[in-house]
C-alpha cells in the first residue's frame, strides 16, 4: 500500500512539473489548433527548418493547443484567442512580444524580427549586469 500512495505522489508531481513550464531560457510559443489552415502552411513553410535559423537558436519553437492552454504555462501573459498566435518569451518567463495570425513564408522572419531584437536586447543588459564595474584585470 505504500508503495502505491509513493508512485501516486510521483506520477502527481510529474504531472504538475509537464503543466506548469516555467522558461529555463527564451523559447516561442505557437498556439495552434486542430484543422488551422494558417497553422498548417506555417508547419509547411517555417516549422521544418526554424530550428536552425538564428531565431530558432535562440528561442527554439514549442507548440502549444490553444484548447489545452491559452497562456502556454505562464500565469503573466494575455492569453492567445487566433491560431496560430506565436509569442516569445524571453529568460525570466517575460513575453518580448507576439503575432497573431500567420503572414506567410516571405514575411514571418521579418515580423518577428522586432521581437527577436528586444530579446537580444535584454541579453545584453543582463550580460553588462554582469559585468564588474572599472578596466578589466589582466592575467598573467
Amino acid at each position: 500500500m505504500k508503495l502505491n500512495v509513493r508512485a501516486g505522489s510521483l506520477m502527481l508531481a510529474a504531472s504538475l512539473a509537464a503543466t506548469v513550464r516555467p522558461a529555463v531560457s527564451a523559447e516561442l510559443l505557437v498556439f495552434e489548433q486542430a484543422g488551422c489552415p494558417y497553422c498548417l502552411k506555417f508547419d509547411m513553410e517555417i516549422a521544418p527548418d526554424y530550428a536552425q535559423s538564428e531565431v530558432g537558436r535562440r528561442a527554439p519553437l514549442r507548440r502549444v493547443d490553444i484548447f489545452d492552454d491559452r497562456r502556454g504555462g505562464y500565469d503573466d501573459i494575455e492569453p492567445a484567442v487566433f491560431t496560430p498566435t506565436f509569442v516569445m518569451i524571453d529568460d525570466a518567463g517575460e513575453e518580448v512580444g507576439r503575432l497573431q495570425g500567420y503572414p506567410g513564408r516571405r514575411y514571418f522572419y521579418g515580423e518577428i524580427q522586432p521581437m527577436f531584437d528586444r530579446l537580444a536586447a535584454t541579453d545584453q543588459a543582463s550580460k553588462g549586469a554582469a559585468r564588474p564595474a572599472g578596466p578589466a584585470s589582466r592575467q598573467e
